[in-house]
């Protein structure tokens, strides 16, 4: 029952940190499926009105609303604005930060708070509050976005980010147990390294290719393939399933 009225309901997702890299890309593919696009970002106002515009570009209707995650107030107006279009049927949780980058050892502590806030507070805050919507309007589909370094533990770089990101997935499997029955799938998509900003290193995917099986680095519209396939009519049977596009690592 539930899967037949998916097939007839507007798609209206929520995308956090869809003004640029990954995020982005996932806006724009969402549109091109005909899904109207709430877009959340941090900062970059200017790069999030390229993104509505091309979102509308498509035939859809977009939204920008500049908000900080782990903000309650803020991801409540976010979800507020997203009602304005109609009710949401999805949610796209990929706003997130690295932090610092090296040995564990030799990193500064004051930036522990702020990574596990954005990457963990922040996809619960969300997460919570697009299921209270969802529970209203005959369930929806949530995405989180997680990371290859959730298994692989990034050593030397950046354990700190592997470890929020560990709890991503953590919080997915949890979430899809526990609101399967009233209708709302719960994935991940867990990108390997790919080619974006987020990088202290800019030419970090160039090194890290030689270690990756398809000997590249990945491209955010490959990410945003599968972000659009879980929330899609065709993957109406997942749930609780953590896809890694990572290359092969």
């Amino acid at each position: 029952m539930i899967a037949a009225m998916e097939v007839t309901r507007k798609h209206i997702t929520v995308v956090t940190g869809g003004a640029r890299g990954i995020g982005a890309a996932i806006c724009t593919r969402l549109a091109a499926e005909g899904h109207d696009v709430v877009i959340g970002y941090h900062s970059a106002a200017d790069r999030a009105r390229e993104v509505a515009d091309a979102v509308e570009a498509a035939g859809t209707r977009a939204v920008t609303v500049e908000l900080d995650t782990a903000d309650p107030a803020g991801v409540d107006r976010l979800f507020d604005a997203a009602a304005e279009l109609g009710p949401i049927t999805g949610l796209v949780n990929n706003a997130g930060i690295v932090g610092p980058v090296g040995r564990l050892v030799d990193l500064d502590p004051t930036a522990f708070d702020r990574v596990f806030a954005v990457n963990v507070v922040g996809v619960l805050l969300c997460a919570r509050r697009a299921a209270r919507d969802m529970l209203e309007h005959d369930g929806g589909a949530i995405v989180n976005i997680s990371s290859g370094a959730a298994t692989l533990g990034s050593p030397n770089e950046y354990v700190h980010y592997a470890g929020s990101k560990a709890a991503v997935d953590a919080i997915t499997i949890g979430l899809a147990k526990e609101l399967g029955p009233d209708g709302i799938r719960v994935n991940c998509v867990a990108p390997g390294t790919i080619w974006t900003e987020i990088h202290a290193d800019p030419d970090r995917p160039n090194k890290v290719a030689p270690r990756v099986p398809l000997r590249r680095a990945g491209q955010p519209e490959e990410i945003a393939g599968a972000v659009a396939w879980l929330l899609s009519d065709d993957a109406s049977y997942t749930t609780g399933a953590i896809l890694r596009v990572t290359g092969g690592t």
